[in-house]
């Protein structure tokens, strides 16, 4: 999703607006208290469900000698789940009215999630994307609809940009069936064509009226994605020392491989959330002090 210094109006929500259905239309960039909601949380846990099917498949492939085949595949099927969190995840930001039919779709994309988790091991060992395809597709089919109800329930450019998203999404989901029909040697040219599409259909479709994403909401969906992956990333290294020490006592040589390893989780999350936090303050009181500057004095 592109940004736009435009402000959406803010759509009205009040507590006693309960119908199962109601009209998709933008909320606002100005909402007060805005959070991830429990549907959301448990999307992302189910998408980390797949992440670490596919980081699982990339150790074996390394430590059984193939790690550019191993790279190349998890790249693939990565790119599927990064993508897929992706678009719902600004999509929500700008059009979550959570009515009953908004979560029935979001539950149809969880549901694809896990079939794509289903499939990786199949892609690594027998390069068959079938399943893969077919759960990245559910979730691509089931955010068009969504973009469609959006395109119903607006008119003028952001009708246009909802149809713009809806078709781009639709045509690029007929494109992917290359990755199972193409001959292997094929596929890994097929895979990069059509990821630089996917990510071609959001500037596309915005170039003329911009989503009304919620940047905090933004922030905080990254933020809580990426301490849910790291604590995959620490639940999988405990499960793998766990195993190494009860299959080959070794847990000399383990140590200081596992304390390696956690230190890097460690540094990741202190990037993340420290250096980063530390740098948009610094930036932001920057900009104070410049505009402080450049006042004209009494």
């Amino acid at each position: 999703m592109t940004s736009s210094s435009t402000p959406a109006p803010d759509s009205p929500r009040l507590p006693g607006h309960r119908r199962p259905l109601r009209r998709l239309t933008a909320r606002g960039r100005g909402e007060a208290h805005r959070a991830a909601t429990p549907l959301e949380l448990f999307f992302d846990l189910c998408f980390v469900v797949a992440i670490a099917q596919a980081g699982m498949q990339l150790v074996h492939a390394v430590a059984e000698g193939h790690p550019g085949e191993g790279i190349l595949n998890y790249a693939m099927v990565f790119f599927a789940i990064w993508w897929a969190w992706m678009n719902f995840t600004w999509f929500a930001s700008a059009y979550d009215n959570d009515d009953v039919l908004y979560r029935v779709v979001t539950l149809v994309q969880i549901a694809g999630v896990l079939v794509l988790a289903a499939g990786v091991t199949r892609a690594f060992e027998d390069h068959d994307y079938l399943a893969v395809l077919l759960g990245y597709v559910i979730m691509r089919l089931a955010l068009v609809t969504q973009w469609l109800r959006v395109a119903r329930s607006c008119d003028g450019p952001e009708r246009r940009m909802a149809l713009r998203y809806a078709g781009g999404v639709l045509l690029c989901q007929i494109g992917w069936v290359g990755l199972v029909v193409l001959p292997e040697g094929a596929r890994s040219w097929v895979f990069l064509v059509m990821a630089v599409l996917e990510m071609c259909v959001p500037p596309f479709a915005e170039r003329d009226h911009p989503t009304s994403w919620h940047p905090r909401h933004i922030a905080e969906r990254y933020g809580l994605f990426t301490i849910i992956v790291l604590g995959e990333t620490i639940a999988a290294a405990t499960v793998a020392v766990k195993t190494g020490i009860d299959e080959n006592d070794a847990l000399g040589d383990l140590l200081p491989i596992a304390a390696g390893g956690l230190l890097i989780i460690f540094a990741a999350w202190w990037i993340y959330f420290v250096v980063g936090n530390q740098a948009k303050e610094y930036l932001a009181g920057a900009g104070t002090s410049a505009a402080m500057r450049t006042a004209p004095s009494d």
